[in-house]
């Protein structure tokens, strides 16, 4: 059988293989799907789950259950020889496989985009993927148990700083300053005018995607709760746990999210494909890799040409990845079959932004939303979109359970590192145990 290789688990690489599985035919092709994790993240309810909105699990779709006719392998393509078929898939575990195909479709997706900035690796808290929003819920709640436990502490813990000031930046800074407003009812002495809240944003404005009224109006919201928009500003240092900005303010931080833009994965420019300036493949407007016999691309690491005029290629959203796959599917089930294949022209939507409980943004159809109608609207988008019956049920019930109950505003902090506490107890009984010996 013909043997259709997807690289990458996300939007496109799992919508591509379930509408795979649902339209081949017996025996027509078969299907694998290679990525990192087990399962695909719905990104955009990750600042919820950051905030305790949703739980963690329910974002995450287990790429086995929903792909029951692929074969799912949990590894990384590391890079593809296209002349005799053959890409390179190291395991979670073992030794580097060489995996022939016969159909490669390219989705890899993107990466963060990160910047030599000095104490960035070591102290930076990146935002991608569903272990970094749990590290993030539980590390800015337990910054409130060392300001009320350690005062000489108390302004570097409640200093919180967001770098970038795309979706993903805003949404996060909103929905955390609001879980952290919520959590100071239970700790005494501490107020939200002890908190600092700082979004950086290298260019000119916030939210691009949306119209510059609504862009300047978030900034209003956002400075109305005590919070900091600084544009134009780019973090120099954070070495050290010190910010520099790039305005020559100075001041402590203990937590610092890097949210400042993604880059395509850099498989495609490993592999010798042809790339644009941002080292994206180059596809056709049919999704096909330019050049490339029995390669297709799509989603953050394809550039696609965008046929509704609104730019020269189609931008990287999940709006736009979601549609991409499934005219990808179609047209290679028409190459299959001698078909004919269709261009992919999608028209977008608008844009929706959450600012935190209650709070939003959106731009749908020209129109424009702000407060509650615009926070519903978001809600009410992205869980249509949330795949699998079962993810909408667990979704909808943790809205509700919030809606009805409080918040939980536990931190659990032994996540982070489990086997911490049992070391310890290890060494200090292996040391008493050799105490003991001496003594004897």
């Amino acid at each position: 059988m013909t043997h259709i290789l997807i690289v990458g688990g996300g939007y496109v690489g799992m919508y591509t293989a379930i509408r795979l599985q649902r339209k081949l035919r017996a025996g027509e092709a078969r299907v694998t799907v290679v990525d990192p994790q087990p399962n695909m993240t719905y990104q955009p309810f990750l600042p919820e789950a950051a905030a305790g909105s949703i739980e963690p699990r329910h974002v995450v779709v287990p790429l086995r259950r929903v792909l029951p006719k692929c074969t799912v392998v949990t590894g990384k393509v590391t890079s593809v020889d296209h002349e005799r078929k053959i890409a390179t898939v190291v395991p979670a575990e073992g030794l580097p496989t060489s995996m022939p195909y016969d159909i490669l479709v390219m989705a890899a997706g993107s990466v963060s985009r990160t910047l030599p900035i000095p104490g960035l690796a070591e102290s930076g808290i990146g935002f991608a993927t569903v272990g970094e929003a749990i590290y993030l819920r539980n590390h800015v709640l337990s910054r409130l148990d060392v300001a009320s436990s350690t005062p000489e502490r108390k302004e570097r813990a409640l200093t919180f700083v967001v770098v970038g000031g795309g979706y993903a930046g805003v949404e996060v800074f909103g929905e955390l300053e609001d879980m952290a407003r919520y959590a100071l009812r239970v700790h005494k002495g501490l107020s939200a005018a002890d908190m600092k809240w700082v979004l950086v944003e290298a260019a000119d404005r916030i939210l691009p995607e949306v119209s510059p009224v609504m862009s300047d109006y978030t900034i209003r919201r956002l400075t109305d709760r005590g919070m900091q928009v600084r544009l134009n500003t780019k973090l120099v240092s954070m070495a050290g746990g010190r910010v520099e900005l790039s305005d020559g303010t100075c001041f402590e931080a203990d937590t610092v999210v890097w949210t400042a833009g993604v880059k395509a994965n850099p498989l495609a420019m490993r592999s010798g494909m042809p790339i644009d300036f941002r080292g994206r493949l180059i596809c056709t407007e049919t999704l096909q890799a330019r050049g490339l016999q029995g390669v297709w691309g799509a989603g953050d690491s394809a550039a696609v040409p965008d046929l509704t005029g609104l730019g020269a290629l189609c931008t990287p959203s999940a709006q736009h990845a979601v549609r991409q796959a499934k005219v990808l599917a179609d047209n290679i089930i028409a190459t299959l079959r001698g078909g004919k294949i269709k261009p992919y022209k999608h028209k977008h939507v608008g844009s929706v932004a959450s600012l935190g409980l209650h709070k939003g943004v959106a731009q749908v159809y020209g129109i424009r939303l702000r407060g509650w109608p615009a926070w519903l609207m978001h809600r009410a988008y992205h869980w249509s979109r949330v795949p699998t019956a079962g993810r909408k049920l667990r979704v909808l019930v943790d809205w509700l359970t919030v809606l009805l109950s409080r918040r939980e505003i536990v931190s659990l902090g032994q996540i982070q590192d489990p086997r911490r506490d049992w070391e310890v107890v290890v060494r200090e009984t292996t040391h008493s145990l050799k105490g003991n010996t001496r003594t004897q």
